[in-house]
């Protein structure tokens, strides 16, 4: 008798918690949407209409790329972390980070702070700071330089500083460009060249 009434007293347990826990928790679900925070969804949309609006009025590319081969088989490549193109393919460019890579093997780096690409000329003035490093072992930095995109050749806007394999050098200008068609790659450096000779150690 003892088993049977702990056997029923069981059974009516499990029944009732079959019936309070669901609406227990259904409860608890309508509690959470009754007194949530309300959301205005017209907060976010102030700062996503002046993005749109600035971006139709000035149309721009963010980390843009340029990349091609030129005429005498370098491979160019400019990275731009912020570009605005205009109709005619040219346009301005900030946070220049590229590289040139010669046939014979070589490489020079480029950074600069902005671009003027003029797409008909097939150039780009560098300024804001920029730094040409070669991998002759050559880091010249200058305030500008100009940069033909359909061949190899660069040429400082001007005076440069320059550490070099042999010390540190200025001039009064640069220029990176091939030595007739077919020929070797020379950096030349013009103007009042003074070298501070530091022997390797």
């Amino acid at each position: 008798m003892v088993f049977q009434a702990r056997d029923n007293l069981h059974s009516r347990v499990v029944a009732v918690l079959k019936i309070a826990l669901p609406l227990l928790a259904l409860a608890i679900l309508s509690s959470l949407f009754l007194f949530s925070r309300q959301i205005n969804p017209e907060d976010a949309i102030p700062y996503a209409k002046v993005d749109i609006e600035d971006r139709l009025r000035e149309p721009r590319l963010t980390d843009a790329g340029l990349s091609g081969v030129t005429a005498d088989g370098a491979a160019l490549t400019l990275n731009m972390a912020e570009a605005r193109p205009r109709p005619d393919g040219s346009g301005t460019a900030k946070g220049i980070t590229g590289r040139l890579a010669t046939p014979d093997g070589s490489t020079t780096d480029i950074t600069a702070g902005t671009a003027e690409v003029d797409n008909v000329a097939k150039s780009a003035e560098l300024a804001g700071g920029v730094t040409l490093k070669s991998s002759a072992g050559y880091t010249v930095i200058s305030a500008g330089f100009g940069l033909a995109l359909d061949r190899t050749w660069a040429e400082s806007r001007g005076a440069v500083t320059a550490d070099a394999p042999m010390g540190k050098l200025t001039a009064d200008r640069m220029k990176l460009y091939q030595k007739g068609q077919g020929g070797g790659y020379l950096l030349v450096f013009n103007g009042n060249v003074h070298l501070l000779y530091q022997p390797a150690k």
